[in-house]
């Protein structure tokens, strides 16, 4: 699989392994051991996705994450030692779409990283794509995309997903708890997550993401989408 992936990875050893298992791939690889080097690469240099750890030297993965975001919206995976929920929901809400524990496989870590390219690169539209519209917004159903106009706007699977649930429901109030039985396909869970991905969703589909108009937040009962809003919500 073709693919430029760079790497944020101040453990040399680390970074060199996941190298070389991702260069057996077919992926070329760039290092870099801190995010200010980082940054300065991707001024010159497009990448299909970004390896980031979080402890880094200087800035650390989460300021990196923040920066980096207001320019691109490359996948981001990351992959850390730092293992609590905490961790996790920020780094996901801060726009991460995958994040990895340390220790791993790096056969599996390998495998989960072309699955990703792998669904980033499935743009090309089959014929008789089945489409929905909302807004300046068409849903590609087949291919799971999203785009406003002509322009592609980046979903993780989970975005993605959660997206589709409400499309698919427009007008009806759910509570976390059945958003997150109906996507996670798991009746228990952390139910934080759906705020999470509710708030990234509104970041890439609303004008102004603290007052939506497709996302509307129904006080007392949960999440509710509208197809054709009109006026704003809190």
């Amino acid at each position: 699989m073709k693919a430029d992936v760079l790497i944020i990875e101040d453990v040399r050893e680390l970074a060199e392994l996941v190298s070389m298992y991702l260069v057996k791939e077919g992926m070329d690889t760039v290092l870099c051991e801190s995010a200010e080097e980082a940054l300065e690469i991707i001024k010159n240099k497009n990448f299909d996705i970004v390896i980031l750890d979080l402890n880094l030297p200087g800035m650390d993965g989460f300021e990196f994450l923040a920066a980096f975001r207001k320019e691109r919206s490359t996948p981001v995976m990351i992959m850390s030692a730092r293992d609590s929920d905490e961790d996790i929901i920020l780094g996901l809400g801060s726009g991460a779409d995958e994040f990895v524990t340390k220790p791993f496989s790096p056969r599996v870590f390998a495998a989960r990283v072309r699955a990703m390219i792998r669904r980033e690169q499935s743009s090309a539209f089959t014929e008789g794509e089945k489409t929905l519209k909302f807004g300046d917004f068409t849903l590609y159903e087949t291919t799971c995309i999203l785009k406003k106009g002509a322009e592609r706007v980046y979903l993780s699977v989970k975005e993605y997903e959660v997206l589709d649930f409400l499309v698919h429901n427009p007008g009806v109030p759910f509570n976390p708890e059945t958003i997150y039985k109906n996507v996670w396909k798991n009746a228990y869970g952390d139910l934080s997550a759906v705020a999470v991905y509710i708030q990234r969703l509104r970041k890439k589909i609303e004008d102004n993401p603290s007052a939506p108009k497709f996302i509307e937040t129904v006080f007392g009962m949960g999440y509710r989408f509208n197809l054709e809003p009109s006026g704003t919500a809190p």
